[in-house]
């Protein structure tokens, strides 16, 4: 596998087509997003990777600051920006609501999620899908991005309920306004 992350180490999908950069997800960086499992930029422990990458696949310690009054929900976000495709890996997207203030490792897992947590699709699944890069394709940055949401998520353009939308028809749906937001990156290299 090092050979294939070597051929296809200059093509990254980038910032670019991030939930963050989406123009309906704009609003005033307010949230304070940390975790007690990695720092800001640093390395993201092997326990919160892919079993297929080695590790155990438990979300991290996810905390953060309150959200401005009027928040309906929250909205998590992790992506891959680093992955050699035209857009970012969405490997987990969750709804929170907007009275929880931290999450425990493991919260987001499909099967078990923690009080007031709703799983939504992801690309590749549902709950938390940890990191799993092409070996030798260099260093990848997961980034964690929650928005504190005005209105409650409704069904999507495509008239599917948020639970069931993929993301790629959930993210540009969504039309409340953002209150606040918030991001958190890890890094991961094999």
């Amino acid at each position: 596998m090092p050979v294939l992350g070597r051929l296809l180490k200059n093509r990254r999908s980038g910032d670019a087509h991030a939930a963050w950069n989406r123009p309906n997800l704009q609003g005033p960086e307010l949230l304070e997003l940390s975790s007690r499992s990695f720092d800001r930029l640093g390395t993201i422990p092997p326990e919160h990777h892919a079993k297929n990458a080695g590790g155990q696949n438990i979300s991290p310690h996810l905390a953060w600051n309150p959200p401005p009054t009027g928040t309906a929900q929250l909205l998590l976000v992790v992506e891959d920006t680093d992955v050699p495709t035209p857009k970012p890996a969405v490997h987990c997207v969750v709804l929170i609501d907007p009275a929880v203030r931290s999450l425990a490792p493991g919260a987001l897992a499909a099967k078990e999620p923690a009080p007031g947590v709703t799983i939504l699709r992801s690309v590749i699944g549902r709950g938390y899908q940890g990191p799993a890069p092409i070996r030798g394709h260099g260093p990848h940055h997961y980034t964690f991005q929650l928005f504190a949401l005005a209105t409650p998520l409704g069904e999507t353009a495509g008239k599917s309920a948020p639970d069931s939308a993929r993301p790629s028809a959930l993210l540009p749906s969504i039309t409340a306004p953002v209150l606040a937001r918030g991001r958190l990156i890890g890094t991961v290299e094999r």
